[in-house]
C-alpha cells in the first residue's frame, strides 16, 4: 500500500477529511519551500501538492501562473524539485507528496528516470495535468513500476464512461474540479459539488479531492461534508505571493490560514 492510501484509510478509519494545500516549489524563493511544507504540516496538512514550474501551463489561472513564473525566475527546474522533496523527507517520513504539474519536463528526464528519482527523493506520486489515460501508459507503468501513484483530475462535464476509465489508471487518489475553468476562478456550487462526488463515487472506489475555487474555511467546511478530500491552492498561492518581499514571514502566515481551514474542517467531521 502506498504512503498515499495508507494516509486516507488512516483518516478513514478516523472519520477525518484530509487537507491538501497547493504551493509552487521555489515560489519565491528555492530557500523558502521546505520550511513552508514543514509549516503546512504542522498546522493540519494531511498530505501536500507541490507544484513543479512550467512555463507553459493550461489549467492553472493568474495566481499561480505568477508563483510559476517567478519561480522558474529562480531557476527551479524538476531535479531541483526532488531536491527539496529529498530535503523534506529527511525530518518528515510520513506525510505523502504529489507533485503536480505537466508533462514536457518528465519527458525532458524520461519516464524511467523520472520514476527513479523521484521514489529515491521520497515523493509519492504525480499529477499531470495534460496526460489522458489514453495516452499514458508509458508514465503509468513507469511510475507503478516504482510504487508511485498517478492521481488524475475529473472536471464537471466528465461522463461516467470517462470516470470509469481514469479509475482503472488512478491511484491513490483523483482530484474532481469544481468549476469550470482554471484555479483559482469563480465560486462554487455547493450543491452541484455534493451530487458530482457522490456519482463519482458510485462509479470508482478512490478517494475524492475537490479543489479549485476553495478559498476560505467557510468554503472548506462545506466541502468535507461530502469530499474526502480539501485541496487548497490559489488561496494559498496568493497569500505567499502578497508576502514576496518578506519570505521569512511565509511560513508563518500560510499555517495560520491553514490551521483555520483544519478548524473548520474538523468541526464538520466531528474531530
Amino acid at each position: 500500500m502506498s504512503r498515499i492510501a495508507e494516509r486516507f484509510a488512516s483518516l478513514r478509519g478516523r472519520g477525518r477529511t484530509a487537507l491538501i494545500p497547493f504551493v509552487t516549489a521555489g515560489d519565491p524563493h528555492p530557500s523558502t519551500t521546505v520550511p513552508l511544507m514543514h509549516a503546512m504540516v504542522a498546522a493540519g496538512a494531511d498530505l501536500i501538492e507541490l507544484g513543479v514550474p512550467f512555463s507553459d501551463p493550461i489549467a492553472d489561472g493568474p495566481v499561480i501562473q505568477r508563483a510559476t513564473e517567478r519561480a522558474l525566475a529562480r531557476g527551479v527546474s524538476l531535479a531541483h524539485v526532488l531536491s527539496m522533496v529529498r530535503a523534506f523527507r529527511a525530518q518528515d517520513p510520513d506525510t505523502p507528496v504529489v507533485l503536480m504539474g505537466y508533462l514536457n519536463p518528465i519527458e525532458v528526464m524520461g519516464y524511467e528516470r523520472f520514476a527513479v528519482a523521484a521514489q529515491a527523493a521520497g515523493v509519492d506520486g504525480a499529477l499531470v495535468v495534460d496526460v489522458p489515460p489514453e495516452e499514458g501508459a508509458e508514465l503509468v507503468a513507469a511510475l507503478r513500476g516504482r510504487g508511485l501513484d498517478l492521481v488524475y483530475l475529473l472536471a464537471p462535464t466528465s461522463t461516467p464512461e470517462r470516470i470509469r476509465r481514469i479509475g482503472e489508471v488512478a491511484s491513490g487518489f483523483v482530484y474532481y474540479v469544481a468549476l469550470k475553468g482554471v484555479t483559482g476562478a469563480g465560486h462554487l456550487d455547493l450543491d452541484a459539488v455534493a451530487a458530482r462526488v457522490a456519482a463519482i463515487k458510485s462509479l470508482i472506489p478512490l478517494p475524492v479531492g475537490v479543489g479549485f475555487g476553495i478559498k476560505d474555511a467557510a468554503t472548506a467546511a462545506q466541502v468535507a461534508a461530502v469530499a474526502d478530500a480539501v485541496i487548497v491552492g490559489s488561496a494559498i498561492v496568493s497569500r505567499i505571493e502578497a508576502l514576496e518581499q518578506s519570505p521569512e514571514a511565509i511560513p508563518g502566515a500560510i499555517a495560520e490560514f491553514l490551521a483555520d481551514l483544519r478548524v473548520a474542517i474538523d468541526a464538520v467531521d466531528g474531530a
